[in-house]
């Protein structure tokens, strides 16, 4: 079983509850939380500077805002953040999220190894998710389906919401800062060339100005 693992978790009472029923469950040696994902990360990078990283975080996708200044805003944030200290580093997603495109994006573009929805079944799961991700195996609760039509994946929320930016003249630096001071995640440059380059690939579009007739002409946007 995993020996040191992190979790990112805003409610405190559920923090703690899901802390202690996997110290309970599992023999996890060091299993610490945090309510924010600065510190989350600050804990990562600590960790892993010293030689001993952490081997698995828990994390979900949306915090609170309140009094206190942050940086990662968010799971998506801070999923990102962590891939790029430690690309190794196993990620389970629990989240109340279950827009199956959200969540092929996820496991897509961040490779995270497992997604459990918040609910009823939600500890089962996660000590479900915890043992098959050990094992090297990729877990999805159950009750979620990933298997959408083609395009339809690719097209969310988010992307159109990038996309009516740049249809009005926006770049891709102009909307990341837009979306920080509208506080929109996630909203990195990188994430946002990422998005737009796989639209180009899935619509064989040359350029932006190509990519969003396109999309209008098949009444996407």
């Amino acid at each position: 079983m995993f020996k040191k693992v992190v979790l990112a978790e805003d409610f405190q009472g559920e923090n703690q509850g899901i802390a202690e029923a996997l110290r309970e469950k599992l023999a996890i040696k060091e299993l610490q939380s945090e309510l924010y994902c600065d510190k989350t990360i600050t804990r990562l990078k600590v960790a892993f500077k010293n030689n001993d990283a952490y081997e698995l975080l828990i994390t979900d996708l949306f915090f609170e805002e309140d009094h206190i200044d942050r940086k990662l805003t968010s799971g998506f944030e801070l999923i990102s953040a962590a891939r790029t200290l430690q690309p190794s580093l196993n990620i389970i997603v629990h989240s109340m999220e279950n827009n199956p495109i959200r969540i092929n994006t996820l496991f897509k573009e961040q490779k995270i190894n497992g997604y459990v929805c918040k609910g009823r079944n939600g500890m089962v799961e996660l000590v479900n998710a915890i043992n098959e991700v050990y094992h090297n195996r990729t877990y999805v609760s159950p009750q979620l389906n990933l298997n959408v039509p083609h395009n339809v994946v690719e097209l969310d929320d988010f992307d159109r919401a990038i996309l009516k930016e740049l249809a009005n003249g926006l770049t891709k630096k102009e909307v990341s800062e837009k979306f920080k001071k509208e506080k929109i995640t996630p909203n990195s440059e990188s994430t946002i060339d990422k998005r737009i380059s796989r639209l180009y690939d899935e619509y064989e579009a040359k350029n932006t100005t190509n990519l969003l007739f396109k999309l209008a002409k098949e009444g996407r946007i």
